[in-house]
Formats: structure tokens, C-alpha cells, sequence
């Protein structure tokens, strides 16, 4: 017997009054609760952007490099010599928070089927991830069952986790935020895509059985969580990883012939969101035969089947010669493959089972026609100007430089990318701990330079500066390793946005990365949005995660982070004013969180970027890093860690009160240079020559950070404080 529609059914839909009455409208009668669930899962936010697409339009998204913008499974670039980049990042958060090691797990699986959907063997994987408070009684189980997730699927399928970025805050103690980044490589003239065409073609089911988990998991990701956020367990799919490497290299075999006419990853909405979209893409109509779906579990309903989101499938149209071709091929992988329906020039999708039809439904409302809001919103206060009041001048900078080493925040996260496989397929040339990840390009002399960056704490403070810091902190770390950044993935994570002050922040952030994108030449190719992360009425921070992918060409020079040999001079590039609004010594010493984030100057971005690459490639660094979190005194300290020996720092005199934002100010478009000191004034006079400003901070040497002053900090302690934060926090020895 089929449930009655009614009022409380459509709202556990997560579907209000009016999208209901637009449904009754667009059928022409009152759905059937297959056909309720249908458009439930196509208009929640996580499938149709209802509250953010307006914004997200503002996003530049073309440049002569880019083949595939947003609206495809993932993003494509031409890197040259005939190959693409493919990379998109996307979010497995509410799930993670319920189930940490399932949620975690199928979020790398179902991103990494978005890139081998378009036709790329993935590269490598990144992830940016959220924890509550240290303190917290969830953030130890949270932490130990997302990285061991992540770290579990990747390393089975043998792709590398090269990068990525971990923070806590009690923002994120409700509402953990996991977003899985991966990189492939393709052919650029085989790139798939996922748009229907041929009325008569079959449509096909490959991969592994359709079970019960997962059901509503898109409308799980639309909503805030409350009190029984438990209780949703079962929404959270299950992954097997082994199958999911049966199923890359089974697509990789097809997508080598003339077969495949599309292809669409079963995601999100699962049957529903492929055969849809594949569908209404092409401007074709769909039938499906239900009882055809391979099944796990005996007794399943037409509402079951078409919203599992169960893991490892994949839906094609094949062309009708290519059956038996593609059949074998799967076979041999031992996965199944059934053909379930076939494309029609009727514009609707047609669902029978049993011999009875069980939904039918105009493909235009659920594809084009889902409703779209411009909700409300609020400008977010202006933060009051800093001021020191209250702050002590600092008259011990080492014991502040290792309280910030051993925080949460800048901590080693050894005890993280350890539980990766990072080196996995002989090509990565960057492990983590550095600016970004270098993976080589297999086969050739280039490399793809990624990297995952966003600032919450400035993103809260002012949205539109935060949003336009994380494109610039992105694009920075790529330029330190001596890449051109090419373009971007983002995920969006924020609160519920029918509240105004929610909105304000979604919009503001989204104008300041459009600004930043723009002035950087730095386009959006693909991305996700993940509203409703806040728990009874508590929001996260708004984080706008970038994920930025550039350019290492055949015999370009690599930079590294680590300090290289005695004698050398070292340089900073950039302005520095001693700005501590917002600043993680403002927070960690004092136990403040206030002011403004520091100002962005973009064209001083660009104009610094470009000059500290070019110098990259012409031989005269031989270590870089940018300035970021922590300030100038945070960044030399990585650098003579990851290099084993210190350095004789001059220059960074200052009275008492002044000295912290000098060494601690988290000022933007700064970087770190160690040259040789034959290199040392050619770099001076082409800094002068483009405007760039550039101070010498003092030579390698020694084993210890010596400061002005006397203040003297080893290498071997300062590397005992960092590597030893995360392991106390999760216990281990």
C-alpha cells in the first residue's frame, strides 16, 4: 500500500508548501510517493543550488585553457601536449558527523567517480577538513574514523592523498565539515561527458548492487541537523573501495573504444540524479525498467531503488552495436552490468516495474524548472578596528613561536598524512608539509602543482575579504612551488541559508572570490555547495574551501619549503605591517578572536605572485614558502624544521608593543626566499624594477632561529613541540 501524501510527508521531503503546489502544477494531479521523493531529492539544495545559484553566477569560469566549466561532473583544463586536468572537490559532511569512517570513505569514493566519469585515471586526492574543539568528547572519534576513512579508501585504490588542510574550532563541534578534492588526467580529445543523445539507445547499469543505504542522503545534506541527528545512520552509504578500483579500470577499458554515448557516477540522488540529468541534458526522454536494477536486498520498492545512493555504479548510454563489447568487458571485472532502459524523444521519465508504470514525470520541472530562491539576507557587521588594548608587549617571542608550533592549528599533521599512502604510483614529487602538492604527470616532464585553502576565522569576520584571501592563499601556495595556477574547485559550507545573516555571509564570500578569481586570472571550473551545516541553530564558520590546481612545464624549476644550505640569504617578499586582527597569535596567546582579518591587496597578489615565480624558474631560489597563518616567524620556523638547520635573522627589530605584529601579523601577498648570495642582488634589482617590495630577513646557518635581541629557539625544539600536537590529542605515543 502506498503512503498518502500528506502535509507532514511532503515536509519530511524537505519540501515546503509552495515547491509542493509547483509539483501538483507541473504533474498536472498529485504525485505518487515515488514521484514525491523524485522531486524531493532533484529540488533539495544539495542537487539543484536553489539558494545559491543566483551568486553563483557572479564566479568567472572561462579562460582559453578551460574545456569544461561547472555543470558537468567535474571541471577540465588543457595542460598541453594533447592531455587535460580533471578535478573537482565536493562534500561528504553531515554523513561524516553520523558515520566518521563510512562517511568519509564513500565522500573519496563518490568524488573520485567524478573525475573517471569523464574519462581521467585520477592522479591524486585531497581533502579539507573541519573538526570541533580539541576538548570536545566527539572531536578524538571524529578525527581517528574520518582520516582512517579517507586513508583506507585511497590507499586501496591505489591513488595517492597528497594534500590537504585539517583545523579545529568549536564552530564545527556539531557539524564536522569532510571535502574530498581529486585530480585525474585525460586525453583532451577523450573527455566524457554526461549529456544523452540517440532516441533508442540503451541505457545501461554498471557496477556494483543496489542496497537500502544512502536513501535520502541529499536531503540528509539539505537540512540542519537537531538532537536526532543519530537516528540518520541509515542515510549514510556504504563503500567498498576494492570495487570502486574494478570499476575505474572497467570504465577506463570502454571509454578506449567508440561505445559510450554518455555517462553520469550514480552520486548524489543516486538512479534519480543520473538518469535525469543524463537525460534533460541531451533534451531526451528516459524509460527504465526497474526490475532490471541489480539488487542486494530482496523486496525492494520503486522508491527504494530510484533514491539508494548506494556506492560504485555508474549509469551509460551506450550506442545499440556496443553492447555486447561493453558487457564483456565488465564481466571480465567481474561487475555487474544490466540493461535497464533506453532513451525516448518524449521528454519524460518513465519508470515501470512489475508490469505497471510506477512514475511518470515531465523532465523539464525537476531539471530546469527547480525553484529558485534569492532569499533574504543580512550584511554581516563590519568587525570594530583592532586595537592592543589589553595586550602585553611581548618580550618573550620564543615561548610564543612554540606555543603556536604546538597548536591545533599549525601542529604537524604527521600523524595524518602518515595514514596516506602519499607516494603510491612513483609520481609524487611534493609530499605533504610543503605549500602544495607536485604530482608528475605519468609519462611525461610535467607536473600538476593542487593545493585546498580557506581561512574561516577571516571569512567570518568579513565574508568578501575571507572569500577573496582563500582564492589568494590558494594561488600562492601553487606559486611558491614555482606553478602557474591555471584554475579552481570550491566548496562552499555554510549554515542554513533562510537565515538572513547566513546568506549575507554565502554572498559576500562568493563576490570576494569572483573578485579574487578575476583579478588572478584564476577561473572556477567546477565546484559544490553544502548549505545547512549547523546544529540546532548553531552554524559553522562560513569556509569557502578553494581547491586550486597549477602548471609545472617540462624543465620548470620546483621550490620547496625547506631551508637548504649554510650561507644562503633570506628575503621576504611583500609588506608587512604588523596586522594581528584575527590572527591565530591574537587567538592562541590571548584567547581572542577579533578586529578585521588582514587587508587584501590583489594587484600587490598578482605583481608579488608573478615576480617570486619568475624568479622560481630562473634558478635564483632555492626554498620559498608564503607567509599564512601564524606570521613571518611561523613561516621561517617551517622552513628551518623541513630543512634540518637554522638560521641568523636580522632585521626584525621592534619596541615591545610592535614586536608581536612583526613577527606574528598575518599581512598577505608575503613570501620567504632562501638564495644564494651571488643570486641576491640580481633579485634585488628586478624586485626594484617591478615595484615589488623585498627586505633581507638574515642567513641560513646554525642550528637554531636566532632573534635579535638573544632570543635563541633550536630546530630540535621547535621540532619537538610541532610533530607532538596532534598525536597528544588523539592519544597516541
Amino acid at each position: 500500500m502506498s503512503p498518502e501524501i500528506t502535509p507532514n510527508l511532503v515536509a519530511e521531503h524537505g519540501l515546503t508548501n509552495e515547491e509542493y503546489q509547483r509539483i501538483l502544477k507541473a504533474l498536472g494531479r498529485a504525485p505518487n510517493p515515488t514521484e514525491l521523493g523524485i522531486f524531493s531529492v532533484m529540488w533539495s539544495e544539495h542537487c539543484s543550488y536553489k539558494s545559491s545559484k543566483r551568486w553563483l553566477r557572479l564566479l568567472p569560469t572561462e579562460a582559453p585553457w578551460v574545456i569544461q566549466g561547472p555543470g558537468e561532473n567535474a571541471g577540465v583544463i588543457d595542460i598541453g601536449d594533447g592531455l587535460a586536468a580533471v578535478f573537482k572537490i565536493e562534500s561528504h559532511n553531515h554523513p561524516s558527523f553520523i558515520e566518521p569512517y563510512q562517511g568519509a570513505a564513500t565522500g573519496v569514493g563518490g568524488i573520485l567517480r567524478d573525475v573517471f566519469t569523464m574519462g581521467a585515471r585520477p592522479i591524486a586526492n585531497l581533502n579539507a577538513l573541519r573538526f570541533g574543539a580539541p576538548d570536545h568528547p566527539k572531536t578524538r572519534h571524529l578525527v581517528g574514523g574520518v582520516v582512517a576513512g579517507i586513508g583506507g579508501y585511497g590507499n586501496c585504490m591505489g591513488i595517492p592523498t597528497v594534500g590537504g588542510e585539517v583545523n579545529f574550532h568549536p564552530a564545527y563541534n556539531g557539524n564536522i565539515l569532510v571535502n574530498a578534492m581529486t585530480v585525474g588526467v585525460a586525453r583532451a580529445d577523450k573527455i566524457f561527458y554526461a549529456r544523452a543523445a540517440g532516441v533508442g539507445n540503451p541505457v545501461v547499469y554498471v557496477g556494483a548492487k543496489t542496497g537500502r543505504d544512502g536513501i535520502h542522503g541529499a536531503t540528509m545534506a539539505s537540512a540542519e541537523f537537531n538532537s536526532d541527528s543519530e537516528e540518520k545512520r541509515p542515510t549514510v552509504q556504504v563503500g567498498d573501495p576494492f570495487t570502486e578500483k574494478l570499476l575505474l579500470e572497467a570504465c577506463l577499458e570502454l571509454m578506449a573504444t567508440d561505445a559510450i554515448v554518455a555517462i553520469q557516477d550514480m552520486g548524489a540522488a543516486g538512479l534519480t540524479s543520473s538518469s535525469v540529468e543524463m537525460a534533460g541534458k541531451g533534451g531526451m526522454g528516459i524509460e527504465l525498467e526497474l526490475d532490471r536494477v541489480p539488487m542486494r536486498e530482496t523486496g525492494m520498492t520503486p522508491y527504494e531503488l530510484m533514491l539508494s545512493e548506494s556506492q560504485e555504479r555508474m549509469l551509460m548510454v551506450l550506442k545499440p552495436e556496443a553492447r555486447e563489447k561493453a558487457r564483456a568487458i565488465f564481466e571480465k571485472w567481474e561487475l555487474d552490468f544490466a540493461e535497464i532502459g533506453r532513451l525516448t524523444d518524449t521528454g519524460r521519465l518513465v519508470l515501470r516495474m512489475g508490469g505497471a508504470t510506477v512514475a511518470d514525470i515531465p523532465l523539464a520541472p525537476l531539471v530546469n524548472e527547480a525553484p529558485l530562491y534569492d532569499r533574504p539576507r543580512a550584511a554581516p557587521p563590519a568587525p570594530r578596528p583592532f586595537g592592543a588594548t589589553g595586550l602585553q608587549p611581548l618580550t618573550d617571542p620564543k615561548s610564543a613561536l612554540l606555543k603556536l608550533l604546538g597548536s591545533p592549528d599549525l601542529c604537524s599533521r604527521r600523524w595524518i598524512w602518515e595514514q596516506y599512502d602519499h607516494m603510491v604510483g612513483a609520481d609524487t614529487m611534493q609530499r605533504p608539509g610543503g605549500d602544495a602538492a607536485v604530482v608528475r604527470v605519468h609519462g611525461t616532464q610535467k607536473a600538476l602543482a593542487m593545493t585546498t585553502d580557506c581561512t574561516p576565522r577571516y571569512c567570518f569576520a568579513d565574508p568578501k575579504i575571507g572569500g577573496a584571501q582563500a582564492v589568494a592563499e590558494a594561488w600562492r601556495n601553487l606559486v611558491a612551488v614555482g606553478a602557474k595556477p591555471l584554475a579552481v574547485t570550491n566548496n562552499l559550507n555554510f549554515g542554513n541559508p533562510e537565515r538572513p545573516e547566513i546568506m549575507g555571509q554565502l554572498a559576500g564570500c562568493i563576490e570576494g572570490m569572483a573578485e579574487a578569481c578575476r583579478a588572478l586570472d584564476f577561473p572556477v571550473i567546477s565546484g559544490n555547495v553544502s548549505l545547512y551545516n549547523e546544529t540546532e541553530g548553531k552554524a559553522i564558520l562560513p569556509t569557502p574551501v578553494i581547491g586550486g590546481v597549477g602548471l609545472l612545464e617540462p624543465g620548470a624549476r620546483m621550490a620547496t619549503v625547506a631551508f637548504k644550505e649554510a650561507g644562503h640569504l633570506l628575503l621576504l617578499v611583500g609588506d608587512s605591517r604588523g596586522h594581528l586582527g584575527q590572527s591565530l597569535f591574537l587567538r592562541e596567546l590571548h584567547g581572542r578572536e577579533d578586529g578585521p582579518p588582514p587587508p587584501l591587496d590583489l594587484q600587490a597578489e598578482r605583481r608579488n605572485g608573478e615576480f617570486v615565480r619568475a624568479q622560481i624558474a630562473a634558478g635564483r631560489v632555492a626554498a620559498c614558502h608564503d607567509v599564512s597563518d601564524g606570521g613571518l616567524l611561523v613561516a621561517l620556523a617551517e622552513m628551518a624544521m623541513a630543512g634540518g638547520i637554522g638560521a641568523e635573522l636580522e632585521g626584525l627589530n621592534a619596541p615591545p608593543a610592535a614586536l608581536a605584529g612583526l613577527l606574528f601579523g598575518e599581512d598577505q601577498a608575503r613570501y620567504v626566499l632562501e638564495v644564494a648570495e651571488g643570486d641576491a642582488e640580481p633579485l634585488a634589482q628586478e624586485a626594484a624594477r617591478k615595484g615589488v617590495p623585498l627586505r633581507r630577513l638574515g642567513r641560513v646557518g646554525s642550528d637554531a632561529l636566532t632573534l635579535p635581541g638573544g632570543h635563541l629557539i633550536s630546530v630540535a625544539e621547535m621540532r619537538r613541540v610541532h610533530e607532538a600536537g596532534l598525536p597528544a590529542l588523539m592519544g597516541a605515543a
